[in-house]
């Protein structure tokens, strides 16, 4: 059996962490299975780093970035290739460019194009266990790239996919996936499966248990994934294709507060306006997300839209830069916002559930500023110091606590 298993950046952030995963990788590897091992930086690194660049050069170049944030990993890696070798198993570090992950060329942002399993089968031919460094790839220039942040499970599901491996562990520092942010709200529960098409939707809406473009891997390549936690030995959840699972009305709640709203005035109330803004922000490789647009009066008309916080300069800057061509008078936005979701394979058959969300944030006495759905999906978006209330509220609404 294949086995491919990635741990965070708390799994392995200090020498004993480090041996613990190192004895748990070689329980299954002395069980006469091939391992492979996806890292993350320990700990805090990645932050730290970032932390370091910004006192160098605030406006550093993100190819520099890249170069420097890839660094965590491979102190990862090599670190846990010498504490399996301390164990006295064979254990052997590849970083991106030894393995050849094959990326596209936008630095802090890339994804994943082909990966060669050349070097790996080599490894695990000779009977050793492989550490490769995850959040990383490389691309046609030869330069290092990163994955954006939560990269290392879409690592791990890349290599899962390519290497057809029996099982895809993720381990972090929670017992898996639960129905909201335990640390937010404190009657949230563990679930026990829940669906590639719900785990991507809260992993898109804030949930931080897994990197969102893993799940769409995962689902793509029907690689079945375990989120459990490395410091227990819980099971986890199993994260799978939902055909045979019984459909919850609500799976989970979400949070996030990395969202601004942008408003953008007196747009020409004609044809292809709403076109032109959303074309030349996506051009600029800037994600849009929830949308309202206002009824067309003397006109003209607004609309507003969220942004990822990360984005805000970029789309104000490119805005601004095309005010004239896009007929916009006036372009203003608000930073103190937070998005809350509710996910559930069961809403497409269940009607009120929309009713029953905005009942519990009357309630609470939370404001409704905007609001998009899908077929399993209903998102709003609230004043963000009142995310916490607003979380539990919604949770407790519909029954989800332990």
């Amino acid at each position: 059996m294949l086995i491919v298993k990635k741990f965070g950046g708390s799994s392995v952030a200090n020498k004993e962490r480090i041996f613990n995963v190192a004895k748990r990788c070689i329980e299954d590897y002395r069980a006469g299975h091939d391992v492979v091992v996806v890292l993350s930086a320990m700990g805090d690194t990645t932050d730290d780093l970032i932390a370091l660049a910004n006192t160098i050069n605030p406006n550093a170049k993100k190819r520099e970035l890249d170069m420097l944030l890839t660094t965590g990993e491979q102190v990862s890696v090599s670190l846990m290739a010498m504490a399996m070798q301390a164990l006295d198993v064979s254990a052997v570090s590849l970083n991106a460019f030894q393995v050849m992950m094959h990326s596209t060329s936008r630095y802090g942002n890339a994804r994943f194009k082909r990966v060669d399993t050349e070097r790996i089968m080599h490894e695990l031919d000779s009977r050793k266990i492989v550490i490769v460094t995850g959040f990383q790839g490389v691309n046609k220039y030869d330069d290092i790239t990163t994955l954006g942040r939560g990269g290392s499970d879409t690592t791990a599901v890349a290599l899962a996919a390519v290497l057809h491996a029996d099982k895809c562990e993720i381990y972090t520092d929670v017992d898996g996936v639960f129905t909201a942010d335990p640390r937010v709200v404190k009657t949230a529960k563990k679930l026990d499966a829940v669906t590639y098409d719900e785990m991507l939707e809260l992993a898109s809406l804030g949930a931080k248990v897994l990197h969102n473009r893993s799940v769409e891997m995962a689902k793509k390549y029907n690689v079945e994934l375990v989120v459990r936690s490395s410091l227990n030995r819980s099971e986890g959840t199993v994260v799978k294709e939902g055909a045979n699972m019984e459909k919850l009305l609500v799976t989970g709640v979400a949070a996030d507060k990395d969202t601004v709203r942008i408003s953008v005035i007196g747009l020409e109330d004609k044809p292809g306006t709403a076109f032109a803004v959303f074309n030349t922000l996506a051009a600029n490789n800037i994600n849009v997300d929830i949308i309202l647009q206002s009824v067309g009066r003397e006109g003209t008309k607004d609309i507003s839209f969220t942004v990822a916080s990360d984005d805000l300069e970029h789309a104000i800057e490119v805005l601004n830069a095309n005010k004239e061509r896009l007929t916009i008078q006036d372009i203003t936005w608000n930073e103190k916002v937070a998005k809350l979701s509710i996910v559930g394979a069961g809403m497409m058959s269940n009607p009120g559930v929309a009713a029953k969300m905005f009942e519990s944030l009357y309630n609470s006495r939370v404001n409704i500023n905007m609001i998009s759905t899908s077929e399993i999906r209903i998102t709003v978006l609230v004043p963000e110091e009142d995310i916490e209330k607003a979380m539990n509220a919604v949770h407790d609404g519909f029954g989800l606590g332990a």
